[in-house]
Formats: structure tokens, C-alpha cells, sequence
């Protein structure tokens, strides 16, 4: 069967707006956030000067900091993955603010009835786990938190699989010892996120398997890809 060729920039606006959606949708369920996530949603809960999609960038400017030291080199195009981040947050907060059941000052997390976050649970990790395969899919850096993986993985020669649970690890970590300190309870993290751990990289896979039966993924401006391989 002939596939259908898609461009990968045209891949990459629908993994930003899906993404930023389906953490929007997870948030206002409630039953916690992924561990990627939750320092700065639990951070944003605590400190609420800046916005869940701004502590977000910001936090992963830290991070990208912290990237290029370890790879000890700047590139232009490893920016790209900080200027994600920003495109990200910004699109995050567009969903909160303008969509009345996810924004937290008109419909607080988790006060709807239990089968709507159920299913916003439901349609929230299924969204996450197809558009964070979308992100696989093109050749634009995705944010520092998958970058900082991939550089490192290409770099270093590490295995793939065991320095992704490391860095999982100590996103859970981090969010554990932030929830704790700020709130003495669990904001961000609860059961959804142990499911959400569990299951993701299953959905992905399967989503990725799909998507490569059917589509193509083909860069618009060949010249400029070449430019993003390690």
C-alpha cells in the first residue's frame, strides 16, 4: 500500500497543539499530570506570578542549560528545542485561558463529576501519547526534556531505554521532593501519574506502528533538516 506523505513541519504544529491540549485536559481532570510536567504545574500552583506554561519554559531553560553543558557545545538548532518550549507554553496557556473547562479560574480542577474526568483522563493520555509520537516523527527538536535524551544517548553512547528511565526517574524525583516541600501533600502527582508512567510508552509504540503504515513523514525544506542531525 502507497503510503501518504506528510511534511514533517506540518507533523510538528499538530504535535505542539495536540500536546499543549491534551496537558490542559489532564490537568483540569485532576488525577495527576505526567512526571515530565509536574514540576511546573506544582510549582505553578505554589508561586502563581507566572502562568503553568511559563514556569514551564523556564524550567526547561534551566535544563537546557544543563544540556549544553553536558554536551559541551552550543548549536543554533539545539535553541530550536528551547524555542519549542516557549511555543509550547504560550499554546498551553491559550488552551487554559480560552476553553471554559479547562481554565482553573472558571472551572477548578478536578470539580466536575467523576465519569467527565474519567474521561478527560482517558482522551487526555491517549492525545499525549499519539502527539508525543508525532514529535518522533519530524526532524524540529522537541523540547529540552526529550532532547536532552536524545543528545546525550548520541553522544555518550549510552543505551537509549535505561537513560530515559533515569531521566523519568528523576523528573519523579524532583516533583515528589517539590510537592512535599510546598504543599507537605501531593499536588500533580497522584494515581493518573503511576498509570500515566506505565502506559505511555506502550501507546506510543502502538501509535507509532499505525502511523507508519499509512503515513510518510518527509521534510518540506530538506536543506534545513540536514542541519538538525547530531
Amino acid at each position: 500500500m502507497k503510503k501518504i506523505k506528510i511534511y514533517s513541519e506540518l507533523v510538528y504544529v499538530l504535535a505542539q497543539l495536540g500536546l499543549t491540549l491534551a496537558v490542559a485536559i489532564m490537568a483540569a481532570a485532576d488525577f495527576g499530570v505526567s512526571m515530565i510536567v509536574a514540576p511546573a504545574y506544582i510549582v505553578s500552583q505554589k508561586f502563581t506570578f507566572f502562568t503553568f506554561g511559563q514556569w514551564d519554559y523556564i524550567i526547561q531553560g534551566v535544563l537546557f542549560i544543563a544540556f549544553c553543558l553536558a554536551m559541551k557545545k552550543f548549536k543554533i538548532t539545539y535553541f530550536v528545542s528551547f524555542i519549542t518550549c516557549v511555543i509550547y507554553g504560550t499554546i498551553l496557556d491559550m488552551w487554559r485561558a480560552f476553553i471554559p473547562l479547562l481554565n482553573p479560574d472558571i472551572t477548578p480542577p478536578g470539580s466536575m463529576d467523576l465519569w467527565i474526568r474519567v474521561v478527560m483522563f482517558i482522551v487526555g493520555e491517549l492525545l499525549t501519547a499519539f502527539t508525543v509520537m508525532l514529535f518522533f516523527k519530524t526532524y524540529i527538536y522537541p523540547q529540552v526534556c526529550d532532547l536532552f535524551v536524545k543528545g546525550i544517548v548520541a553522544k555518550y553512547g549510552f543505551d537509549q531505554t535505561k537513560c530515559k528511565r533515569i531521566f523519568d526517574l528523576c523528573c519523579l524525583l524532583l516533583s515528589l521532593a517539590l510537592t512535599l516541600i510546598l504543599f507537605k501533600g501531593f499536588v500533580g502527582i497522584k494515581w493518573g501519574t503511576v498509570i500515566i508512567t506505565l502506559i505511555n510508552g506502550v501507546l506510543i509504540g502502538f501509535f507509532s506502528k499505525v502511523y507508519d503504515r499509512f503515513f510518510e513523514t518527509v521534510p518540506l525544506f530538506p536543506q534545513v533538516a540536514d542541519k538538525f542531525k547530531f
